[in-house]
């Protein structure tokens, strides 16, 4: 399809992320029958017929004593839409994760784009390692969203331009910038989630303090969201516990 110059003009601007659970294999009750296996056999198995509530005293003792691999039998995979930069930190997690983003070479990308929203807090005081992020004005608010903005008209622009001239997609897409809206599956279990969580999540109840970018904690916090409804008595274990993964 050749761009028409309207069609260049036009982009979209996000404040926010997306974050969906597409499919799932995940009980507290596969944290028991995994566990129990070592002590019961093929009598584990029982477990999954049984009320994990019955045995949370369980599942709290190996979230405190860092007994992981029983947090290893299940599945959950989530489509995320979020800005580039975002997938960059997302992709440094490796183990336990599964991933397929989509590709700048095989499908024309579209002009969605992100914009921090009003609560986005913009100016960094500190030195490294130990700064703090502040509220910005509204001068530095008008900055950011007009000059983001106007890069990204151009950037899309000037990729409109050579897709129309013939350009290849995996060529064209180098001029597009990090604030550019991906896409992809994301796949690991409650274990490796856990882990993901305390690194990319600020939480009260953390043990050991982490400080992420604030666009990568919001897909943390609804992927944790989803997570907990799945696995009730683990989530609760892994706040009481400090919310360390085992």
């Amino acid at each position: 399809m050749t761009p028409t110059p309207d069609d260049e003009s036009k982009i979209e601007l996000r404040s926010d992320v997306t974050v969906e659970l597409v499919k799932h294999t995940a009980s507290d009750a596969d944290v028991l029958f995994a566990a129990r296996v070592s002590t019961a056999g093929e009598q584990s198995l029982d477990e999954l017929k049984k009320d994990p509530e019955r045995s949370k005293g369980l599942i709290n003792y190996l979230m405190r004593d860092r007994h992981g691999s029983p947090f290893e039998h299940n599945s959950m995979t989530f489509f995320i839409s979020a800005p580039i930069f975002v997938f960059r930190e997302f992709m440094r997690h490796r183990a336990g994760w599964s991933y397929n983003e989509e590709s700048g070479r095989y499908r024309e990308l579209q002009p969605v784009f992100y914009v921090p929203g009003s609560s986005r807090k913009l100016v960094q005081q500190g030195r490294p390692g130990k700064y703090v992020f502040v509220e910005g004005s509204e001068d530095q608010q008008e900055l950011v969203g007009r000059t983001m903005e106007d890069s990204y008209r151009q950037a899309y622009s000037a990729y409109q331009e050579m897709l129309a001239a013939g350009v290849a997609r995996e060529v064209a897409r180098s001029v597009l910038p990090v604030g550019l809206f991906s896409s992809m599956y994301a796949t690991c279990n409650a274990r490796s989630l856990m882990h993901f969580l305390g690194l990319r999540t600020q939480h009260e109840l953390a043990k050991v303090p982490s400080f992420p970018q604030r666009e990568i904690e919001m897909v943390g916090e609804k992927m944790e969201s989803e997570w907990a409804q799945l696995m009730p008595l683990t989530y609760a274990a892994f706040n009481a516990n400090g919310r360390v993964a085992p």
